[in-house]
């Protein structure tokens, strides 16, 4: 393959090398999923010249099962409502606000291999979200009623743009929830936990089969 590639054959290659399957957490949506991640960062780094081998989108993460969870537990929480889903991956959390009843849902990540990931995965659940390829996090708060994250605080630089955009979104009036499994960065202890869930792992992506994934509400930076 040369180094740009179509939508058809980034399709086709998450078609080859994943299959459908329940998310733990969230059985009644299914996601395209990796089994084992060694294959799968192989063929992506040998056959996509070019692309971020990493295939995050490929796996339903902590963060994003827990998020998920909560909003189709609390469908109050998002129906009728403008959300955006960042750093969406595999689009999960968006799959599960558009299930939920959102208004519009919007998922949003830097990494091109999404916009054929989350068609995929949206189509497989019969819903329809928008992707869009771009970092937000240097812009001004969205123009939207919820903002959803999971697993954002792994590196320390994302983790501190992050929490700055999250909080001026909420000093905007934006609800913004974040699913933490406690990762290096985490801002847990610091933000209120509005539901926390025991989380199935694979061990090809953790080092554990279940872990403690909160639900954390970022609040508006207190005034001076």
């Amino acid at each position: 393959m040369s180094e740009l590639h179509t939508a058809a054959e980034l399709e086709a290659f998450v078609r080859e090398r994943t299959a459908p399957a329940p998310v733990a957490l969230v059985p009644e949506l299914r996601l395209y999923q990796a089994t084992d991640v060694t294959p799968l960062w192989h063929a992506t780094w040998e056959e996509l010249r070019g692309w971020d081998d990493s295939p995050y989108w490929a796996f339903p993460w902590a963060g994003g099962q827990a998020l998920a969870r909560h909003l189709l537990d609390h469908p109050e929480l998002v129906r009728g409502k403008r959300v955006l889903d960042l750093a969406t991956g595999s689009g999960l959390v968006a799959i599960a606000a558009a299930r939920a009843g959102a208004a519009s849902v919007r998922a949003v990540d830097v990494d091109p291999f999404c916009a054929a990931v989350v068609p995929l995965n949206a189509a497989l659940n019969g819903v329809t979200v928008a992707f869009e390829l771009a970092d937000l996090l240097d812009g001004p708060p969205p123009g939207v009623d919820l903002l959803t994250a999971g697993d954002v605080f792994y590196e320390k630089a994302l983790a501190e743009r992050a929490l700055t955009w999250f909080r001026a979104a909420a000093a905007a009036g934006v609800t913004v929830l974040c699913g933490d499994p406690g990762r290096t960065y985490s801002p847990r202890g610091t933000l209120p936990e509005v539901a926390a869930y025991e989380v199935p792992t694979s061990l090809a992506i953790e080092e554990q089969t279940q872990r403690r994934t909160a639900v954390l509400a970022v609040l508006p930076p207190p005034r001076p």
